[in-house]
């Protein structure tokens, strides 16, 4: 298989990945968590890169650490997630650029990791990125419904019987094997628009979280390989040009809903119900 068959491949495993993961991301309003996560990860590539093994696995170290600190800081008394998001988010990515700066000489190009190479993925990375769109099937088949009552009623659940953090341990490891499985093609900086964006634009065209949970994939799937496409004949960076797509898909989305909306001559509110069923 040649670099660009690859890249296609990964584009599509990467796109798919993103828009599942990041319905929950976004119906679980865990948006700005991703966020923080994705810079956050850098200074676990630098470590990586240091010391020689693989940056993925750094990233993956690193975000496991991440996790641990936010959500210990999000119960401190008076705080919540936001800020501890926002604090991660920061110190994070000052800690990789400070670990760069002191270590001009390292052995790869740390910075790429920040932008992306998606032309250059390895084997393993598309691997990795494929494994775990796998175990984000099997969790959306198999645990679906739990999440969802988790996600839209969660006094209702834990009165249910249901442990709630279960479903929270579940959906903060998806989300940190995504950002990591992401990071190689669309880079630290710009793998939250290839998360959020897909999702965001299912859920203006369609009203139900199980349809929503199709559409993304094929919106990030779809934004991925033309990103790549629009790369290679524009002569411009993939990262780049797929971050983009997946924003121009959800300001397309957006003015399809505004459009149909004025057809049918009523007014819609900003943000619709969501049905559960499918």
């Amino acid at each position: 298989m040649g670099y660009f068959e690859k890249a296609l491949l990964a584009a599509v495993l990467i796109g798919a990945l993103s828009g599942l993961v990041g319905t929950l991301v976004v119906l679980r309003r865990r948006t700005f968590f991703a966020q923080a996560l994705t810079h956050a990860t850098f200074p676990g590539a630098v470590a990586a890169a240091m010391l020689g093994i693989s940056i993925p696995l750094g990233a993956a170290v690193a975000s496991a650490l991440i996790v641990g600190i936010m959500t210990a800081l999000g119960r401190v008394r008076r705080q919540g997630s936001q800020v501890a998001s926002g604090i991660m988010l920061t110190a994070g990515f000052a800690l990789g650029v400070l670990l760069q700066a002191l270590n001009p000489s390292l052995p790869v190009h740390v910075e790429s990791y920040l932008v992306g190479s998606i032309l250059t993925v390895t084997d393993g990375d598309v691997i990795l990125a494929g494994a775990v769109l796998a175990v984000a099937v099997l969790a959306a088949v198999f645990l679906g419904k739990e999440i969802l009552f988790s996600t839209f009623d969660r006094t209702g659940y834990r009165a249910a019987g249901y442990r709630e953090w279960t479903i929270e341990a579940l959906t903060l490891v998806l989300i940190a094997a995504t950002v990591v499985s992401v990071m190689p093609a669309v880079g630290a900086i710009l793998a939250i628009a290839l998360i959020a964006a897909p999702a965001a634009a299912a859920r203006l065209l369609v009203h139900s979280a199980a349809h929503i949970a199709v559409l993304a994939p094929v919106i990030g799937a779809g934004s991925g390989v033309v990103g790549v496409l629009l790369s290679r004949a524009l002569d411009v960076a993939a990262g780049p040009a797929i971050a983009l797509t997946a924003a121009a898909c959800f300001l397309l989305a957006l003015g399809a809903r505004a459009l149909a909306a004025q057809r049918r001559g009523v007014h819609e509110p900003a943000r619709a119900g969501l049905r559960l069923d499918s």
